[in-house]
């Protein structure tokens, strides 16, 4: 493979993350893949807690198709991120204390990020500088006032 065709696809890549909350939705992805592994941990580690049924399964699989949709489907992130953070909660009871804590951060540190993520818009103006270039704008006037003002 050329640089340039590596260049190609990372700057590819870029331009894809970058109209996407990717780190939320990879997070939450994440916490529940993470989940799912430690159900699977030997008995002597697993502590069971709450319902070990379905629930245990469901709830980070639900994570996890949330932290997927969020990336692929940005415009309804606030849904998703709703969505995975309640099922995130949930695996508290019903899936080993939420992956021994650690999917159960990763999961509410995405659907936080994905929640709060905004697309690209304009960038903010300071008061300072809007009130500057109200100013000039004002002053641009007036002068051009008193200019005409001054012709017979």
């Amino acid at each position: 493979m050329s640089g340039t065709s590596k260049q190609g696809i990372r700057s590819a890549f870029r331009q894809w993350r970058a109209v996407r909350p990717f780190w939320g939705g990879l997070l939450l992805t994440l916490g529940g893949a993470e989940i799912l592994l430690t159900e699977k941990a030997s008995l002597k580690v697993v502590m069971h807690i709450g319902m070990q049924g379905l629930a245990g399964y469901l709830l980070p699989a639900v994570m996890m198709l949330c932290g997927l949709l969020t990336l692929f489907s940005p415009g309804q992130r606030l849904f998703y991120s709703i969505l995975g953070a309640l099922a995130t909660l949930g695996t508290w009871v019903t899936s080993n204390l939420g992956g021994f804590f650690v999917g159960l951060l990763l999961g509410l540190v995405g659907s936080c990020l994905a929640f709060g993520w905004l697309p690209d818009q304009e960038p903010r103006v300071s008061r300072r500088r809007r009130r500057a270039e109200r100013r000039k704008q004002h002053d641009g006037n007036t002068a051009t006032d008193v200019t005409r003002a001054a012709r017979p």
